[in-house]
């Protein structure tokens, strides 16, 4: 996304795409559903947990480990092949969100910097930071053309000041542009997709939209399926109106569909059977 132009707010002027404040006003009102709901009221706290690690499972199946909700939910052991280190990385990710929120408005390339070496568990020159010129990236699902070292930094400047500065944008699209900024600029050497989507998790959460982290978007998105996610993310990629919108609209779809795995949560609890 380009933060150069006429408008000092670029993300609120996304907010005017055609479509847009239809997706944002629907996202809404299913949060709010969720949040009214009774068993909230009483056992938050559980439908927190359950959401933290639904939303892990499906940011893992999008970065190629598809495990079952109950095999996450039982193994304690993720060292022991490579789908299993990128669960250990998607649910150690989730765990951490919670901790960056205070830091993310404040220094976003710092939080980034964080999830990238939580995700990663090594201690690599590689880890942490922006790749450098000639640095390969691990990132074998997202087949789009790479940015350069060069651009990417320019890039992630341009987003970290946009963080700071703050937006009138609802936070959807907020959301929207932070994940796909990620996704497009792959700015580490690896678990890209993993960081973009808790970065996502991270906008949904301090903004004030899902304080208690329950309309997990993750979980939208991997039901919604790799290749809507990557067709969606062409759109992005290619900065044109309608592409942007379309993106913003499948990530509002995600958050939507995150909410109805929650409220399926409720339910279960309600009728006492998880």
């Amino acid at each position: 996304m380009s933060t150069t132009g006429a408008t000092a707010d670029p993300l609120a002027a996304l907010g005017s795409l055609p479509g847009v404040s239809e997706s944002v006003e629907s996202v809404r009102k299913a949060v709010d559903r969720v949040y009214g709901h009774r068993v909230m009221r009483r056992r938050s706290n559980e439908i927190t947990s359950e959401a933290a690690l639904r939303g892990a499972r499906g940011s893992a199946a999008l970065s190629g480990a598809d495990w079952a909700l109950e095999e996450v939910r039982r193994r304690s052991d993720f060292s022991a092949d490579a789908e299993a280190m990128v669960v250990g990385a998607a649910l150690r990710l989730t765990a951490e969100a919670g901790q960056l929120l205070s830091i993310w408005r404040q220094s976003p390339l710092r939080v980034l910097a964080r999830l990238h070496l939580v995700a990663a568990a090594t201690q690599g020159e590689e880890v942490g930071r922006p790749r450098q010129a000639g640095e390969p990236v691990d990132e074998p699902l997202l087949e789009l053309p790479l940015p350069d070292a060069r651009e990417v930094s320019g890039r992630l400047e341009g987003l970290g000041d946009l963080i700071i500065a703050g937006s009138s944008a609802p936070a959807l699209v907020t959301a929207a542009v932070v994940h796909g900024e990620l996704l497009a600029l792959r700015p580490f050497t690896s678990h890209n997709g993993l960081v973009a989507r808790t970065a996502e998790r991270i906008v949904l959460i301090g903004s004030g939209l899902d304080p208690k982290a329950v309309c997990p978007a993750e979980v939208g998105h991997a039901e919604l399926g790799r290749a809507s996610y990557l067709a969606a993310l062409e759109g992005y990629v290619s900065g044109t109106p309608e592409g942007m919108a379309a993106w913003i609209a499948h990530c509002g779809r995600a958050v939507e569909l995150g909410v109805r795995e929650s409220t399926a949560v409720c339910e279960a609890l309600q009728r006492g059977a998880a």
